[in-house]
């Protein structure tokens, strides 16, 4: 094919997928704030529940096995597989929200509990054993010392399972959670570029702000050495 004819193909393209973006846009948004808004309630039940499993895998080394084993085996698990799974339960395949939001969870949890055991089990047992010097007790140590330590680490479990959620959210379309995958899924069945692009994008932009911004606050919250 000549040159000029492909760059003229180029140029068809990229105008076609302006034009959509522009036509289009306040459905964009809604879709956009949509998927925000399933990561981010995913994301305050990962943390809810990740954060204390982590202390107890800190706390007692023995659970690590059954907690992580069990959070690495969800992680493997196909996510339209898991939605399948998780369709057949009644109250969660109820409501397409609670049906994705359960199964963002479950994926989200592993880096959670893993940093957050990894930070806490990282605190210098110098520091714990001058806490517990000056009367502190066990809950005392854990929030004024163990858990301000360690929240870079923490964060960073945050980050990596943020940036993970925002990806796969783009599968809820698939059980009628809406979000930006319903872009996506409908321009794989359309074959349009302009369609799948509109999902995509928006998506991976999400992604790259949450793990900039997520990135700043963990250097900053970084204790000084």
């Amino acid at each position: 094919m000549p040159r000029s004819c492909e760059h003229s193909k180029d140029s068809k393209g990229a105008t076609d997928v302006s034009e959509f973006l522009s036509q289009h846009g306040s459905e964009i948004l809604n879709a956009t704030i949509e998927h925000m808004w399933l990561v981010g309630a995913t994301m305050l039940l990962a943390i809810a529940i990740g954060v204390p499993l982590g202390i107890l895998v800190a706390r007692k080394p023995w659970l690590s096995n059954p907690i992580l084993g069990t959070a690495n085996v969800a992680e493997t698990i196909p996510s339209l597989a898991l939605l399948g799974f998780l369709l057949a339960v009644p109250w969660l395949g109820a409501r397409a929200d609670r049906l994705t939001i359960t199964a963002l969870t479950l994926y989200a949890l592993l880096p959670i509990i893993r940093n957050t055991a990894t930070g806490i089990s990282g605190v210098d047992p110098a520091v714990r054993e001058a806490a517990r010097g000056m009367g502190m007790t066990g809950r005392q140590i854990l929030f004024r010392v163990e858990l301000p330590l360690s929240i870079s680490t923490i964060l960073a479990g945050v980050r990596v399972a943020t940036v993970l959620t925002i990806g796969i959210a783009t599968i809820a379309a698939a059980v009628g959670a809406g979000g930006l995958g319903e872009f996506i899924f409908r321009g794989l069945a359309m074959v349009n570029n302009s369609l799948i692009l509109a999902g995509a994008v928006p998506a991976a932009l999400l992604a790259l702000i949450a793990d900039l911004i997520l990135g700043l606050l963990e250097r900053r919250l970084r204790p000084a050495r």
